[in-house]
């Protein structure tokens, strides 16, 4: 013992001797701070507790839950029954990736689907798979993998290969060979009929949480969608269900359970849901998917003629409609009499035929031109209202199918 206190005291005097004051103190509080700071790796906890009682004692009465709430048992029921037909999906050309703080990170390219029909034909958005589309894959191609969920509560892998994509609606069709017990198909419902303040429900996979259910209501009807398939998108659904990265290509329904929007983008500054989400509503989907599964495309009506920029026309005092820049010669719009623009003798220009209406449906500049087209179809007979110098002139005219 008595050499111990010697060696303390002499390793006390070598330290008094050698090490400067300040630098003294500064070890000594870094010692501190640091077992401040961890001291679980040196000291055991020093626990408190009351012998005297016992665990029954210090257990809070537990309650019983009960029944639910009619308006929770409604939606219990409807997320139970219609989450079957809610997939995920993951682009082929995308993988998971470990970060630095060992959580998994989902790529952007993830999304979610829904079942349409029992033939395996499934539904999402084209950015979704967007990766793998920019490469030009062949339809039958495979792009996604496909995770079903079964009844027994396992997911099952399929490959999902391309039947056919339109960026311009930012909707894509995949098929699996999946059987027929596990495609349980969406309802899908109108969405012409929604008013603001019903219900809304969003099922997805945000994230890589699988079949997350998130509560809201439509906030808002006919938005413009700026979708991540770089187009916009107009009719659109606004929700304050909370979507987030990985719901893009769900489904959004109504109280029903019936599909009315493929949730699709989000605004937010952040990334992440911040009560404002978009879908795109069912009629607008009832109008490409078919076609999609029968032709691979969009087939599209027009009028199969080249309108001025609105900056062009803007230039050449154009405030109102759809200026005619060129007209081919071939095109039933030629043979239907619409001018373009073209020059005079002295090399001025002498305006073409301006289009104000469509079936008395007004267009104030080229996009509306093309938003009244998308309700027609391929052979349609429309009539055109044009200004054409002075005069105010009607013009009938059978749509085509709109050159890519």
């Amino acid at each position: 013992m008595r050499l111990d206190e010697d060696c303390t005291k002499d390793l006390g005097e070598v330290i008094r001797k050698n090490i400067p004051f300040t630098t003294r103190r500064m070890l000594f509080s870094c010692s501190v701070m640091y077992s401040c700071y961890h001291s679980s790796r040196y000291f055991s906890a020093q626990a408190s507790g009351d012998p005297s009682v016992t665990i029954e004692e210090v257990t809070p009465p537990i309650f019983p839950s009960g029944e639910l709430f009619p308006s929770e048992e409604r939606v219990v029921k409807l997320f139970e029954k219609n989450t079957y037909s809610v997939v995920n999906i993951f682009d082929i050309t995308l993988r998971p990736q470990l970060n630095v703080t060992g959580v998994v990170e989902v790529p952007e390219g993830n999304g979610s689907g829904v079942v349409w029909d029992g033939e395996g034909h499934i539904v999402t958005n084209y950015h979704v798979v967007g990766n793998a589309l920019s490469r030009n894959p062949s339809p039958g191609q495979v792009v996604a993998r496909v995770n079903i969920l079964a009844s027994e509560g396992v997911q099952k892998n399929f490959e999902g290969k391309l039947i056919g994509a339109d960026r311009a609606k930012d909707l894509a069709v995949l098929k699996v060979e999946a059987s027929e017990d596990l495609l349980r198909p969406i309802k899908v419902g109108q969405s012409s009929f929604l008013r603001v303040g019903q219900l809304g429900l969003a099922i997805g996979n945000p994230f890589g949480f699988d079949h997350t259910l998130t509560v809201g209501v439509i906030s808002g009807l006919n938005r413009e969608i700026f979708s991540k398939a770089g187009v916009t998108i107009g009719g659109g659904i606004q929700t304050d269900a909370a979507i987030n990265p990985g719901n893009s290509g769900g489904p959004l329904l109504d109280s029903k359970g019936n599909l009315i929007g493929i949730n699709t983008a989000i605004f937010t500054q952040t990334g992440t849901s911040a009560g404002v989400g978009f879908a795109i509503p069912s009629s607008t989907v009832l109008k490409i998917v078919p076609q999609l599964i029968q032709f691979g495309k969009v087939v599209r009506a027009g009028l199969n003629v080249e309108i001025a920029p609105d900056l062009v026309a803007n230039q050449l005092n154009v405030r109102n409609g759809a200026l005619v820049l060129q007209v081919p010669g071939n095109s039933l719009a030629a043979k239907a009499g619409l001018l373009p623009i073209t020059r005079g003798f002295a090399g001025n220009i002498i305006l073409g035929d301006i289009i104000v209406a469509i079936d008395n449906k007004p267009v104030r500049n080229k996009a509306e031109l093309f938003k009244v087209l998308e309700d027609y179809s391929v052979g349609d007979k429309v009539l055109l209202k044009i200004q054409r110098g002075d005069e105010n002139l009607e013009l009938p005219l059978i749509l085509e199918e709109k050159s890519s």
